[in-house]
């Protein structure tokens, strides 16, 4: 008789859950593309993203960060 009355509560909650999932998989949040492009200014190995950032604000750019094996400045923007 126990095993009957759980079955409703637990088919219930099992419910619940599949509506939340449903719920949270359709607000999807689009994010921008963010293009980089090697900085033409920077010179050298590139040691610090700040420094390559402030560089890539002076060629009018939204950011900069260093990255590769090469140690080089790339200047990122929105797409």
């Amino acid at each position: 008789m126990a095993r009957v009355r759980a079955f409703p509560a637990a088919f219930m909650l099992v419910l619940l859950l599949l509506a939340t999932g449903e719920m949270l998989g359709t607000t999807k949040v689009a994010e921008a593309r963010i293009c980089q492009t090697l900085s033409g200014r920077f010179h050298g190995l590139c040691f610090s993203s700040r420094n390559c950032a402030s560089v890539c604000h002076g060629e009018g750019f939204t950011g900069g960060v260093c990255q590769g094996f090469r140690l080089r400045c790339f200047c990122t923007k929105p797409c």
